[in-house]
């Protein structure tokens, strides 16, 4: 099953460590280009500049946001900004942060773990990817040689096994904590003792491990280790190039916290929108809600009806509609070709019914973006609708963490932004060397 290591983690040198939350980001695929600038603007060491270098104009095959990226790395590497662990270690990453008034503490387990083919079925992914972001991750990565940012990956521990061991070392001083601009706090603690990470090594030995956000990154791993083995005519299994910097969550981690991505529709001909609600009665109930219904009872009402069917609000200019799937849309959901679990997730039942068969949208359509936004905030969604910005709005529920594991396994995948892991891992924390 995985091979999950320790290793020598490069990071900021501790003279830095007052200013860390100065110094971090946000992942590359969650950061606009307002944020990319305030993060240039916060400090000049801010690693926004490896991972989201800026582009301008001249920008030519030798002097562009990657090279530009590699060159600053090394330089940094130079001048003692950047420093790599002496000896490996793995490293326990916990984000304390809230949600709706509710506080959580969510732990992961920073490590190298051994890169395999999905057909393996050792590491699962649970959602399609974009090509774009893909070749701009493998550029970054042919650049750097390095891991900026961790995947987040999830895995089994129903027993709390090893959760048991991890809360004794994570009641130790932190080596690294600060409290970031969006006030959450974040610890980072070295794991340097040989049983304990024997032990850990162990553990991953006989599991499964799902990919939960950074499928761009995990499959650019794959090319890139791929395009190595190639050139070098092999790769020894020790080989850097054979491992990716993961950040390791437990299922049962209290928090784990899931939040949906709701969907905002546009660019489409008025005609194809007319009627819509009307057209949906043949595969779902459609009940018309106060338009001036609060967030909160909205979010509740369409929480209640997802506990039995697949279930999602639709916002129109002059309606609002609680839609659910009736028997006779589950049966056409059966004739798609899915797995089971595929077949019962609300993104699921959106994108096939109706994305698909009354708008007409492709796949492709859908994970291009030409036709379909996406935002966390689901009054922002109501607003574009009720302002002009979008033709219309879909709120959804959040997928179960549940729902991830029976797709992956049923060797499915959700739609495009099907889950929302809150919050992001930073990015800035630890880096995975691969020379």
């Amino acid at each position: 099953m995985a091979e999950v290591l320790p290793l020598r983690g490069l990071h900021y040198a501790p003279a830095y460590a007052s200013n860390m939350a100065a110094l971090v980001t946000l992942p590359f695929d969650v950061i606009s280009p307002a944020a990319q600038e305030e993060y240039y603007q916060r400090h000049p060491l801010n690693i926004i500049r490896l991972e989201l270098g800026k582009q301008f104009p001249d920008d030519t095959s030798l002097n562009n946001r990657y090279t530009r990226a590699a060159a600053l790395l090394a330089e940094w590497r130079l001048q003692g900004v950047i420093v790599q662990e002496p000896q490996p270690v793995f490293y326990l990453y916990q984000q304390r942060f809230t949600v709706s008034g509710r506080s959580y503490t969510r732990l992961s387990l920073l490590s190298r773990v051994r890169l395999e083919p999905w057909d393996a079925g050792i590491i699962l992914p649970h959602e399609q990817t974009l090509a774009k972001d893909r070749s701009d991750r493998l550029r970054l990565l042919h650049a750097c040689a390095a891991n900026l940012s961790p995947i987040m990956a999830l895995y089994d521990d129903p027993e709390h096994t090893l959760r048991a061991e991890l809360d004794k070392l994570a009641a130790a001083d932190p080596d690294m904590q600060f409290v970031d601009n969006a006030g959450e706090e974040h610890r980072l603690t070295r794991v340097a003792d040989p049983m304990a990470m024997q032990l850990i090594t162990a553990f991953f030995a006989e599991r499964h491990l799902f990919i939960a956000d950074g499928h761009h990154r995990y499959e650019t791993a794959l090319v890139y280790r791929d395009e190595l083995r190639e050139m070098r005519k092999g790769l020894k299994p020790d080989d850097p190039a054979n491992f990716v910097l993961m950040a390791l969550i437990a299922f049962e981690d209290p928090g784990l916290v899931v939040l949906p991505w709701h969907r905002l529709i546009h660019g489409l001909n008025e005609a194809t929108l007319r009627h819509l609600g009307e057209r949906l009665t043949s595969t779902f109930t459609v009940e018309p809600l106060d338009p001036a219904i609060d967030e909160h009872k909205l979010q509740a009402l369409l929480a209640t009806a997802g506990r039995e069917r697949a279930s999602f609000v639709l916002v129109l200019p002059e309606t609002t509609l609680l839609i659910s799937l009736r028997p006779e849309g589950a049966e056409r959901m059966k004739s798609i070709g899915h797995s089971e679990a595929w077949q019962r997730l609300d993104v699921a039942v959106l994108h096939t019914l109706v994305l698909g068969a009354e708008l007409g949208l492709s796949d492709a359509d859908v994970m291009g973006g030409d036709h379909i936004g996406y935002t966390r905030d689901a009054q922002a969604a109501i607003q574009a609708v009720r302002t002009g910005a979008a033709q219309c709005a879909v709120l959804l529920n959040p997928t179960p963490v549940a729902d991830l594991r029976k797709v992956s396994l049923a060797g499915d995948r959700m739609p495009q932004k099907s889950t929302y892991f809150y919050p992001k891992l930073i990015t800035g924390l630890v880096l995975n060397p691969l020379w």
